[in-house]
C-alpha cells in the first residue's frame, strides 16, 4: 500500500484519494462523532474502493496469487452450482472495473461459466477482484486447470434419448470440435 508503483493511476479516480489513503494506513478506528459527519462518511467510501481496486492489484501480485491459490484449494470461494461440475471450486470475477457498477460473481474453470454467488461473498463490489483475475490465476497455476471435459446434460424422456436433441453445452462443443457427434 505504501508503493507508489501500485497506487499509480488510481490518484485521479477519487475526490478525497489523500484522505481516504492516509485513512487506510491508520490504526485509528472511527468514533461516533465521525460517523456522524457526512465529508467523513464521503471519505471513508472513497478509502473502501480505494483498498478494494488496491486489493484488484495486490491478487494478481505473486505473493496474492499464493494467497489466492490457497482459498482456491481449501474452497473458500465456493463450488460451481451445475451439478455436471462435481463441486468445481470456484473463483471470484468482477464484470466491471469501475467499483459500484457490479458485484463479484464467480468463475467456474471446468464449464468456464460466470455465477452469482450464494455465499457470503455475493455483496462485495466485483471491482475488488477485477475481470482478469481468474485467467490470470489459471495461467499462474496451470496444474489447477480442470483436465476432464465438462459433461453434457442429455435430455432424456424415460430414459430415452430425445431424437436430434442436444443440449446447448453439448452443441458448443460440437462446434469446436471437441465431441463427437453421435456420442
Amino acid at each position: 500500500m505504501r508503493d507508489n508503483f501500485n497506487l499509480y493511476g488510481l490518484r485521479g479516480r477519487f475526490a478525497f484519494y489523500d484522505h481516504a489513503l492516509e485513512m487506510i494506513l491508520s490504526t485509528e478506528a472511527p468514533d461516533e462523532d465521525d460517523l456522524a459527519d457526512t465529508e467523513f462518511l464521503e471519505i471513508y467510501r472513497d478509502a473502501t474502493d480505494l483498498y478494494g481496486l488496491i486489493h484488484a492489484r495486490y491478487i494478481v501480485s505473486p505473493r496474492g496469487l499464493q494467497v489466492m491459490r490457497e482459498k482456491y484449494l481449501k474452497g473458500t470461494f465456493g463450488t460451481c452450482p451445475r451439478v455436471l461440475c462435481d463441486r468445481q471450486h470456484v473463483l471470484p470475477i468482477g464484470t466491471a472495473e469501475e467499483p459500484r457498477n457490479a458485484q463479484v460473481k464467480i468463475f467456474c474453470p471446468k464449464c468456464e461459466q460466470v455465477y452469482s454467488p450464494k455465499s457470503k461473498y455475493k455483496e462485495l463490489d466485483g471491482a475488488y477482484f477485477g475481470t482478469s483475475f481468474p485467467q490470470i490465476f489459471l495461467q499462474s497455476f496451470p496444474s489447477l486447470v480442470p483436465l476432464e471435459f465438462t459433461r453434457a446434460f442429455m435430455p432424456r424422456v424415460f430414459g430415452f434419448r430425445l431424437h436430434k436433441q442436444k443440449s446447448l453445452i453439448t452443441r458448443k462443443l460440437e462446434e469446436e470440435g471437441v465431441v463427437q457427434i453421435g456420442r
